[in-house]
């Protein structure tokens, strides 16, 4: 199929419906709200189900019901709107029914700003709502990465019966590339067995509920969620590398971030220095165990985001203390700049590696002395 020039969340819809999206339901919330609209459109024209929530709490719960009748179905909101969203993700995991979410981020905390960040980290990555859960969680670098892993997280969603989340920042969602559209898919008429259908007494009833007020009820289930998470774990870990070979110094980051450091690792290239980057696609399942091999052959790593080092804890949790972690970040919706990166490439490269202390620290008094 031929590319077209699409906006990320213009593409992310479209791929979405492509993908046999049976229902949406959300509430506008810029830097996304473009993806609400298209659906808007697109959805009725289809026959398909399009609903604009009174709220982000009524969306995700919209979700959850139309996510036990088994159907392909999902959400999208940014930052605050899905702090909001929290109760109602934790609701869908326990009830193990599969769901897609996507999170435009924007700069925060509180209502914060319409710009860019990566401030979401910790609430998606680490599980905002309550109890003990994983989500499966992408995080594209392009409007194409963009379509490609909203179509898989309807697909994994499935397979996992859990929350797949697509998370970018607001640059993402609203740059426009080339991109290549997948096929439309058709909706879905087979559904799972487990799923609330009204079968009219052809079956018995499938009773749906995170509800299991008899504790070792409730620790079975929690077991089972864990061992279809090693499941994850064991299959669905997704990175990018760049120039890693010869590599002595790592950059990791996601994201635009790591869209970013791509252009100052290349600088820095040129510069014979011997750097790489490690651009995770799934921030969860994380890949620690692929960062805990590199960190027995390289010198260094520098973790590089649009937020306080949020990502930086599971690197460094990886890194375990073998080799020392600097760290470069942004905040509140200022993107960083490539030759901003390339500085802290060249500073590591000169022997501004260490293993002392704590590298936001570092990096706060650096920061200091710049403003």
């Amino acid at each position: 199929m031929a590319r077209e020039l699409l906006k990320g969340n213009e593409a992310i819809a479209e791929a979405a419906i492509r993908a046999g999206l049976q229902a949406y339901f959300g509430y506008p919330i810029t830097p996304q709200t473009e993806l609400l609209e298209w659906m808007s459109k697109r959805m009725p024209e289809l026959g398909r189900a399009f609903v604009q929530a009174e709220s982000e709490l009524a969306a995700i719960n919209m979700v959850y019901g139309a996510a036990c009748t088994g159907a392909r179905v999902m959400t999208s909101s940014s930052s605050p709107g899905i702090s909001l969203m929290m109760e109602g993700i934790s609701y869908i995991i326990g009830t193990e029914v599969p769901a897609v979410l996507v999170d435009v981020m924007r700069g925060g905390p509180g209502l914060g700003n319409i710009a860019p960040a990566q401030s979401d980290y910790n609430q998606i990555v680490h599980g905002g709502g309550h109890g003990d859960y994983h989500l499966i969680v992408l995080a594209p670098a392009s409007v194409q990465e963009a379509v490609d892993l909203t179509v898989l997280a309807f697909d994994l969603a499935e397979k996992y019966r859990t929350v797949a989340v697509v998370l970018l920042d607001g640059s993402l969602g609203q740059m426009m590339e080339p991109a290549e559209l997948p096929p439309m898919r058709p909706v879905k008429t087979v559904y799972p067995e487990w799923a609330a259908t009204g079968m009219m007494g052809k079956r018995e009833k499938n009773i749906l509920t995170s509800i299991y007020l008899n504790p070792p009820d409730e620790e079975q289930t929690n077991l089972r969620l864990l061992r279809r998470w090693q499941e994850v774990e064991a299959n669905e870990i997704r990175f990018k590398e760049y120039f890693m070979d010869d590599a002595r110094y790592v950059v990791v980051g996601f994201g635009s971030a790591g869209r970013v450091a791509l252009s100052a690792v290349r600088a820095a290239r040129a510069e014979g220095i011997p750097v790489g980057l490690l651009r995770p696609i799934t921030l969860s399942p994380f890949p620690y165990a692929h960062i805990r091999k590199l960190a027995e052959r390289v010198e260094g790593f520098l973790v590089v985001e649009m937020n306080a080092g949020q990502m930086l804890e599971d690197v460094r949790l990886a890194v375990s203390g073998q080799k020392p972690v600097e760290f470069y970040g942004r905040l509140g919706g200022v993107m960083p700049f490539p030759d901003e990166i390339l500085a802290e490439i060249q500073r590591i490269a000169s022997g501004g590696l260490t293993l002392e202390g704590h590298p936001r620290e570092r990096w706060l008094q650096r920061m200091n002395g710049k403003n």
